[in-house]
């Protein structure tokens, strides 16, 4: 082609463009860039008194209005209950990475396994009888709407003259009697709580554990275990009414779990362990500890910022209510104490002259995050950043006490993040709430304070939550171990063991080599 036939060819494909693409301007600049004030695009006038239901349209009544009002905030803190119950069994995801990751890649399909059957067992049992058992004697949850028509029933035993809770009786199979909006919202969120203790001795006790001796342990614990310690704490049970009933501060508070979610995990997974007894090799004949790496630190990485992640559904939501301001506090002070924890499991490990193992950063983040769950709500951001740093250094001296002088072979520090750092959380409560959150809370006027800041009594209810958690269920969970040995073996054979359990006891390999 000539260059006087390419120029002519251009200009004439240029001219055939402006055709179409001048129009197309003044179209696009008529219908998009000149004003319309027909929509509401701010949002000023969406959302009216023409949405109020009323029995004259567009004119509600005060009555009628205060009613659509009253609706709206139960509506808000329903979804957001709701929410933070999505949160929350997002973390089944990440336990799963971080035990899978910790544990030997022979074994990849039953660790992940057991996390993921956990969810279905613990949901059925919770179903059946935990959730009348932990909730049944409270469950006006006037956040969520009072559950209008429930009767709630404890049973009660008198000592002393007092009253003291022991267990709900209502609510089996979330049947007819309550078949209420604000029972079934506070039913998801407590049941994505129950599977998190749960699923936490399937760490303690990966790699050895047959699977179906873990499907027992999955019904009992999520049946009976968890909801009755939940119940004396969470359910107005006795040990929340022992401010009530001796002066004990405000019972024992516990915001968001750390004893009746972490401590009941971690202890029932100290008891498994113990019963369980160590991994083949892992402790020599002279007594030495033989390190048993696990396969994928990334995987336990990811793990473990879902875990962090599914942490903000765990601590605000636990307001059960989207208009409690406080949740902005409790979601800062749950960062800053898991940040806290990594960064002194770090210093610690320097100061000891080791490198930084990612798999104690991992657990010191845990640490932190496990130990603010109790306090969450009633302390600063200074005391949260201090407990979460004991939080880094106390999950690697106990670690390394359990492993190395007790013995007791838990591949993942079950015990060490959610047992020990589970009553270091309570604990601290007793020691820094500062008295700015909590009027009323179990029934005593005023608002929660700890040791430091000039009530006593209440660091000592915390002292008396913490011992009977440990009590209670180390020797429930210990004698179940032992009994359930009984009907089904609750450990593998040594052959396939050592060969790996995921065709021995799953059918299927983790990977394909």
């Amino acid at each position: 082609m000539r260059l006087s036939d390419f120029t002519k060819s251009l200009y004439f494909s240029r001219k055939g463009f402006f055709k179409i693409f001048i129009p197309f301007l003044i179209i696009l600049f008529i219908t998009v860039a000149i004003p319309s004030y027909a929509q509401d695009a701010t949002g000023a006038n969406t959302g009216t008194a023409a949405d109020v239901t009323a029995t004259v349209a567009g004119k509600p009544t005060l009555e009628e209005v205060a009613a659509s009002s009253g609706h709206n905030k139960i509506a808000i803190n329903i979804m957001w209950t709701l929410l933070a119950g999505f949160l929350v069994m997002f973390m089944q995801a990440g336990f799963a990475l971080v035990e899978t990751g910790f544990t030997q890649k022979k074994n990849v399909a039953h660790t992940m396994g057991m996390n993921f059957l956990v969810y279905a067992l613990g949901m059925i049992g919770f179903w059946i009888c935990g959730f009348a058992f932990m909730f049944g004697g409270a469950l006006n949850a006037a956040t969520l709407g009072g559950a209008p028509g429930v009767v709630p029933h404890e049973y009660i035993v008198h000592i002393f003259g007092k009253d003291f809770g022991i267990i709900g009786t209502v609510g089996f199979f979330l049947n007819s009697k309550v078949y209420d909006v604000g029972v079934f919202a506070l039913f998801l969120f407590q049941m994505v709580f129950m599977d998190t203790t749960a699923t936490i001795p399937t760490g303690s006790m990966a790699e050895r554990w047959s699977f179906k001796s873990f499907l027992i342990f999955g019904l009992f614990i999520s049946m009976f275990v968890y909801p009755l310690f939940g119940n004396w704490v969470w359910g107005g049970g006795w040990l929340s009414q022992l401010g009530v009933n001796f002066g004990l501060g405000h019972g024992h508070v516990d915001f968001a779990g750390s004893s009746v979610v972490h401590m009941v995990g971690g202890v029932a997974a100290l008891a498994g362990a113990i019963v369980i007894g160590p991994r083949i090799g892992k402790y020599g004949k002279s007594g030495e500890v033989n390190t048993i790496p696990g396969h994928n630190i990334p995987m336990a990485i990811l793990g473990t910022f879902i875990l962090a992640f599914g942490w903000f559904g765990f601590n605000p939501g636990s307001t059960l209510a989207g208009g409690d301001y406080r949740i902005s506090i409790v979601a800062v002070n749950t960062m800053m104490a898991g940040t806290a924890g990594t960064l002194s499991a770090l210093l610690f490990m320097y100061a000891k002259g080791q490198k930084p193992d990612p798999g104690m950063l991992c657990n010191g983040l845990l640490a932190g995050l496990v130990a603010i769950t109790a306090p969450c709500a009633f302390v600063n951001s200074i005391s949260s950043v201090i407990i979460g740093a004991i939080a880094g250094i106390l999950v690697i001296v106990a670690y390394n006490f359990v492993d190395r002088k007790l013995k007791i072979d838990d591949p993942v520090g079950a015990f060490a993040v959610h047992g020990v750092n589970g009553a270091w959380g309570v604990l601290s409560l007793g020691l820094f709430a500062d008295g700015s959150y909590g009027d009323g809370w179990n029934g005593v006027p005023g608002t929660v304070k700890g040791l430091f800041y000039g009530d006593a009594k209440q660091f000592l209810a915390q002292c008396i939550g913490t011992l009977t958690c440990f009590v209670f269920v180390f020797v429930v969970m210990y004698i179940f171990f032992k009994l359930s040995n009984k009907i089904t073996p609750i450990r593998v054979s040594p052959e396939a063991e050592i060969g790996g359990l995921d065709i021995p006891e799953m059918g299927v390999h983790g990977y394909v080599d």
